[in-house]
């Protein structure tokens, strides 16, 4: 994943381009006072759900931000970071947004990267500062709103990784805070899927206790959430959410966030 220095607008032919017409054209207009939302983590926040029609029609007001720093409307896959991305929770997650404040527009900045551990997004490594570097690009056209991970299906195969996952990811989002300029920003973490618990080949046999140390977070970091994997399914390989559950995933999180930011509803800036 590159980060590239400039942000591209969208243009007026983007609709020709892609063959849009009547509501979708809104997209063609330069989003500006947008909603910046980030999405960090590794293939279940990138997304690995099967794709279907209504997964790549357009959400008005719902952008992205693209492998080469432009925003275009937010259809999935929003990540590219493996040939297999597809449905991830992020579009849900801005749809639900939408719902509770008509009008307004959500940029997403995908920026998962598939089988990354939380050592690999430590402040200074090449995750980490391709997020901020894109973050930044997108703050020219909006303010940070909310983060959203998933991570740690990568640290549940060791106990040490496991049990330290919580003092470990918090110095990461102290730290992220900060180079953000963002010291209150709502992160909202999604639980591992629960299914990782019996995984048949023997993998993942700490994911319990990554889900154990998730569950703290909150109480060591002021404005975190956290979202509930019970009952979600996966796509058959005991690793990856399918599509509807994580569509499902994006609507809690939306949940969760309306729950640190009731403010979002009224029609003042959040």
């Amino acid at each position: 994943m590159t980060a590239f220095p400039r942000v591209q607008k969208i243009l007026p032919l983007l609709c020709a381009a892609v063959g849009m017409t009547g509501t979708a054209a809104t997209f063609a207009q330069e989003p500006g006072d947008l909603s910046l939302v980030l999405l960090i983590g590794q293939s279940n926040m990138a997304g690995r759900g099967k794709i279907e029609s209504t997964d790549t029609e357009p959400i008005p007001g719902a952008f992205k931000l693209d492998a080469e720093d432009r925003w275009v409307p937010a259809l999935d896959p929003l990540h590219w970071d493996k040939p297999v991305a597809g449905v991830g929770p992020g579009r849900e997650f801005a749809r639900a947004l939408l719902a509770a404040r008509p009008g307004s527009r959500i940029g997403l900045i995908p920026a998962a990267v598939g089988g990354t551990s939380l050592s690999q997004w430590q402040p200074g490594g090449t995750m980490y500062n391709q997020a901020l570097a894109r973050l930044r690009t997108a703050r020219k056209s909006g303010k940070l709103i909310a983060i959203l991970w998933h991570q740690g299906e990568s640290d549940a195969d060791s106990a040490n990784l496991a049990s330290s996952y919580a003092e470990r990811w918090t110095a990461l989002m102290k730290k992220l805070r900060e180079d953000a300029e963002a010291p209150d920003v709502p992160i909202l973490v999604g639980e591992l899927g629960e299914y990782l618990y019996t995984r048949a080949n023997g993998q993942s046999p700490y994911a319990r206790t990554v889900n154990e140390q998730i569950a703290s977070l909150p109480s060591r970091l002021d404005r975190v959430a956290v979202i509930s994997s019970r009952g979600l399914g996966h796509r058959g390989d005991q690793l990856h959410f399918d599509a509807a559950s994580e569509r499902e995933f994006g609507r809690r999180y939306a949940e969760a966030f309306l729950s640190l930011s009731p403010e979002w509803k009224s029609s003042g800036t959040p």
